[in-house]
């Protein structure tokens, strides 16, 4: 498919999905009648953005071209997008795109802070969820991340697909919804990636759950988050999961779980010393010449 053809249906999708998750009683509007959807009608929306109706149903139908920052800040406020949707919004219309990045570099400075996060878990992580090498904490925290295949070694890829990842997670409602989230919103910075196109593909074939959320259209920014889970060998753990970006314009990130209680300190100081005969670190085989480098 045409690129430029593509991005605008994308465009015209997200702009589609936002207006029908907008009810009218947010932007003031007292719902009057039968409505076949809870959401905006076009005709109530073109107004509140000052665009005709026509132009907006062409718009979300991927016809559009040259979309002038004017109407997409205009979109944005009609619809009371968050940041992270109107970041996406200009994104999905060309503004701000990332150049594609190249596979992530191991350096030697990286393993010494996953070293010294110990036993905190924590991880060398792109912005595709991709695990690039990880402390001792982290590889055995749910299952041996070293016995499975490189391409698997994927945050987000185990928590959809593996059912020993996904069973560790206590809140999913929140979690999956808000990892698919954070995926759409950085795939439209990543389009014609060969290794995002694969990882979407991958995941909408192979989880029901992910295809069903894919297509809520729903973005999502990163900010620090309490997670529950219940590892398999460390028991449960309550943990601030951030991400610590290294290089933004490249996505490369260290996200690391800090304790939020004494309980899971506990846990995680025992779960250390259990695989204290393990090395300290572990990384992807491609990954392993640019550290040792």
């Amino acid at each position: 498919m045409d690129e430029d053809l593509d991005r605008r249906r994308q465009l015209g999708a997200f702009v589609r999905a936002r207006r029908e998750a907008t009810a009218p009683a947010d932007v003031g509007i007292a719902a009057v009648g039968r409505r076949r959807t809870p959401g905006l009608r076009r005709e109530e929306l073109a107004p509140l953005a000052g665009i005709g109706i026509t132009w907006l149903t062409w718009l979300e139908q991927g016809r559009a071209t040259g979309v002038s920052d004017q109407v997409l800040e205009a979109l944005a406020r009609a619809l009371r997008m968050s940041d992270a949707e109107r970041h996406h919004l200009l994104v999905l219309a060309g503004r701000g795109l990332h150049q594609a990045a190249a596979p992530i570099d191991v350096r030697p400075e990286n393993l010494e802070i996953l070293d010294r996060l110990l036993p905190f878990p924590a991880a060398l992580q792109t912005d595709g969820y991709e695990i690039v090498a990880a402390n001792r904490t982290y590889r055995f925290l749910f299952s041996d991340l070293d016995a499975y295949e490189p391409d698997d070694r994927n945050c987000a890829f185990l928590m959809f697909t593996d059912p020993v990842w996904n069973a560790a997670i206590v809140d999913k409602e929140q979690v999956l919804p808000s990892v698919a989230a954070r995926l759409r919103s950085r795939q439209a910075e990543h389009r014609g990636e060969p290794r995002w196109d694969r990882l979407i593909e991958r995941l909408t074939e192979t989880s029901a759950e992910f295809r069903r959320l894919w297509e809520n259209y729903d973005v999502d920014d990163d900010r620090p988050q309490e997670r529950r889970y219940v590892s398999p060998a460390a028991g449960p753990l309550t943990v601030a999961f951030q991400s610590l970006w290294l290089d933004p314009s490249r996505g490369t990130r260290i996200i690391v779980m800090t304790p939020s209680d004494d309980a899971t300190r506990e846990r995680l100081e025992r779960f250390d010393r259990l695989h204290a005969a393990a090395p300290r670190w572990t990384a992807r085989g491609d990954a392993r010449h640019a550290a040792a480098g």
